[in-house]
């Protein structure tokens, strides 16, 4: 069988442990990823015993997926030291550490996130040519998808930091969204060139001199990632991860009153019947499965977290995610933006 996995032997190794509803969500949605992918093949790590004949059940799961043992799970209230100290034997470690030997080329998990990524950086560590790794992930817009980054995995970033984000995201949506020229831009109080910190405008110097550069929009505001205004938002993880749980909590709030406003008498549920077709197009784009997976950009190998809480269709659209990075060369994308801009700027 053919792989699209480089010198590794699997494509993916898959948590099959983690996540509110693992193993079943994890095995149902490798069974949706095993039929998109034809060609790929994962390593199932989790407890042989309990697992077995539930893949048994799932017969295109079963036929791409390598069972190996695992005796202990990662729990999502353990801590990340924890979990470096006490879960060598867990799925999402051996999973990881599969991808550090280089017999996978990426991990996907539903487990605990502030493990998976700890274990990551220790195990999988960085890209030689990347100073912090990123948390990124993909959100709707007005224009389609645009991609978000950094979502928190470093609070407080450096100039340097933020021109590495911009060369990972622009890798990303050319890698998983199929942009040829992704516009970007840097999150700033203003859009005026003057505007923001030391940091974003050496950040934004260095970024329009560089190979990406006729793609750099220059400074967006807040209000630019829902207007789609550019395809990749770069910020440092402290103003993303605000950013992130603000639009959340928008989304939610527009449903909940959504809900009360159709459900408010006779007259709006008839409303809400002619209404219907278009509600349900609605419902589909803004479908949060869609955009499952939080990726860790900057690591020796793929590292996509799916939320927790999600379904089969939520696990398989991550492991999309994973599989587009690893066929794409994700990793060789960015070493050589990287060394197309040079040597990174120093830190304001």
């Amino acid at each position: 069988m053919s792989q699209s996995t480089g010198a590794s032997g699997f494509s993916l190794a898959i948590d099959a442990m983690g996540g509110d509803h693992a193993p079943d969500s994890v095995l149902d949605g490798l069974e949706l990823a095993a039929e998109r992918h034809p060609q790929a093949r994962f390593l199932l790590v989790g407890d042989e015993a309990r697992i077995g004949g539930m893949l048994a059940r799932r017969p295109r799961a079963a036929r791409a997926c390598s069972l190996r043992h695992a005796r202990d799970v990662i729990s999502s209230e353990m801590k990340p030291t924890a979990a470096l100290r006490q879960g060598r034997q867990s799925s999402m470690r051996i999973a990881i550490d599969a991808v550090a030997g280089g017999e996978a080329s990426g991990v996907v998990s539903a487990g605990n996130t502030g493990a998976l990524m700890a274990l990551a950086k220790i195990v999988i560590k960085t890209l030689p040519e990347i100073d912090r790794p990123a948390l990124a992930a993909i959100a709707p817009s007005a224009r389609g998808d645009v991609v978000l980054l950094d979502l928190g995995a470093n609070v407080q970033c450096d100039a340097r930091n933020l021109v590495e984000f911009a060369v990972m995201g622009d890798s990303f949506a050319r890698a998983v969204l199929g942009l040829t020229t992704p516009s970007f831009g840097l999150l700033n109080v203003g859009s005026e060139e003057l505007k923001g910190d030391d940091r974003v405008r050496a950040a934004a110097e260095t970024l329009r001199e560089s190979h990406i550069g006729p793609n750099f929009h220059g400074f967006i505001e807040g209000h630019d990632i829902a207007a789609g205004t550019v395809d990749v938002v770069v910020t440092d993880g402290f103003t993303g991860n605000v950013a992130l749980k603000t639009a959340e909590g928008t989304l939610k709030l527009m449903r909940d009153l959504l809900r009360q406003v159709f459900t408010s008498s006779i007259p709006a549920r008839a409303g809400y019947l002619l209404a219907r077709p278009a509600l349900d197009r609605l419902r589909e784009w803004m479908d949060p499965r869609r955009y499952n997976g939080a990726i860790l950009l900057g690591l020796n190998g793929v590292v996509v977290k799916s939320h927790g809480g999600t379904d089969a269709l939520g696990f398989a659209h991550a492991v999309d995610v994973a599989m587009d990075m690893v066929t794409h060369r994700f990793n060789d994308r960015i070493r050589e933006g990287l060394a197309q801009i040079g040597k990174p700027v120093a830190a304001a």
